[in-house]
This record gives C-alpha cells, sequence and structure tokens, in this order.
C-alpha cells in the first residue's frame, strides 16, 4: 500500500486548500480513510474520517470548514480546507486502514490505521 500526498501551501488566513491523496496496491473502497494533522511539538490529531459507505466523521475544531470525499474509482482521498486560520497550520497525513482496526481504537485515532502517507505541509499566515 502507498499512499502519496498532494495539494499543501501557503495561504492567508480565511483562504482554502483542497489535499489530495492517491492510493496505490489496494481496493480504496475496502478500507477505512481519514486525514490526521500534526504541528510541530504537539501530538497527531484526526481531522476527518470516511468509509466504504460514504459515512464520514469530522473532529470538532474543523467541522463546518472542513469536507472529506474519496473518488473509489480513482483510489484518491480529498480534504477540502475552507476558512482557515493559523491555528491549522500543521502536515496533513492521510491514512488508510481495516474497518476492525479502525474501530477498535475510533475513527480519529490513528492506532487503527495501518497505512500512512509522508504528509504534505499546509501554512496559513495571519
Amino acid at each position: 500500500v502507498q499512499l502519496m500526498e498532494s495539494g499543501g501551501g501557503s495561504v492567508q488566513a480565511g483562504g482554502s486548500l483542497r489535499l489530495s491523496c492517491k492510493g496505490t496496491g489496494y481496493t480504496h473502497s475496502t478500507y477505512c480513510m481519514a486525514w490526521f494533522r500534526q504541528a510541530p511539538g504537539t501530538e497527531r490529531e484526526g481531522v476527518a474520517y470516511i468509509d466504504s459507505n460514504g459515512l464520514t466523521t469530522y473532529e470538532v475544531f474543523v467541522k463546518g470548514r472542513v469536507t472529506i470525499s474519496a473518488d473509489n474509482a480513482e483510489n484518491t482521498l480529498y480534504l477540502q480546507l475552507n476558512a482557515l486560520t493559523p491555528e491549522d497550520t500543521a502536515m496533513y497525513y492521510c491514512a488508510a486502514g481495516p474497518y476492525e482496526g479502525v474501530h477498535l481504537y475510533g475513527r480519529l485515532v490513528s492506532y487503527g490505521y495501518t497505512d500512512w502517507g509522508q504528509g504534505t505541509q499546509v501554512t496559513v499566515s495571519s
């Protein structure tokens, strides 16, 4: 399994970005997928989750500003980020994991995810 993120960059507060995560070596529709982020000196935290049925879950600090989606035919995961603030500055990672493992720990908990991309940096200036 390989996951490759793209779409990060530097934007001003209030701006938007669309992150992508292309997956190879597995069938996207059979995995649970999620976006996580990590700022320097902090723990990695879950941002948004989507399963093979399209069920989504969002962390409260991004709810209403972020949309996760997936194109199963293209094995690609997306994260639309809107109304960005400097507090959103972080490395953003996509992750994939089997349903049982992910739900053992929680949809936005990293332990259940078995495969990770290398990350894409999002920097928001005030």
